[in-house]
């Protein structure tokens, strides 16, 4: 199975980041990436675990946007890590701030909770009111990233 690869400024939009800033962490050797041609492609592998490990805060609001952003972790009293891992980008489109402010509270309860099957998992939420979207970053075992696939689901259905 092939691994997807993100271009820098795929990369840049998924994280609400300016291209430099990613281009800024490959020089530094806080993103992994590989050269194809003359451009940069970052795996999902190494997104994902730039995510997981990064205390960057993705809090820059852009005005003319509007961005809301949160971001929430969850790990158990174990310090093993699972065999798997799977990152997730959710976009939930043609949504107003009432219908994110319900899904992003939904999520972060569920994050909240007691739940040993969460395991290590991070949720980042980014809400554009220009787009009406939700991103939704998703990382964790195949579990807790089906689990949290069907709370989507189950929140969305009309």
């Amino acid at each position: 199975m092939e691994e997807k690869l993100y271009t820098i400024d795929q990369v840049a939009e998924i994280l609400g980041m300016h291209h430099k800033t990613i281009r800024k962490f490959i020089t530094e050797g806080k993103l992994r990436a590989a050269k194809v041609g003359k451009q940069w492609r970052i795996s999902g592998h190494d997104l994902s675990l730039f995510m997981e490990n990064s205390d960057i805060q993705i809090d820059r609001t852009k005005e003319e946007e509007n961005l809301i952003e949160f971001s929430t972790s969850k790990s158990t009293s174990s310090n093993s890590q699972n065999k798997i891992n799977v990152s997730s980008v959710v976009d939930i489109n043609e949504l107003n701030i009432d219908e994110y402010n319900r899904i992003s509270n939904s999520l972060l309860a569920l994050m909240n909770s007691k739940d040993p099957n969460l395991g290590l998992s991070t949720i980042k939420m980014q809400y554009s009111e220009k787009e009406n979207r939700l991103r939704v970053l998703l990382w964790g075992d195949i579990k807790f990233t089906e689990e949290v696939l069907s709370f989507i689901k189950l929140l969305t259905e009309k």
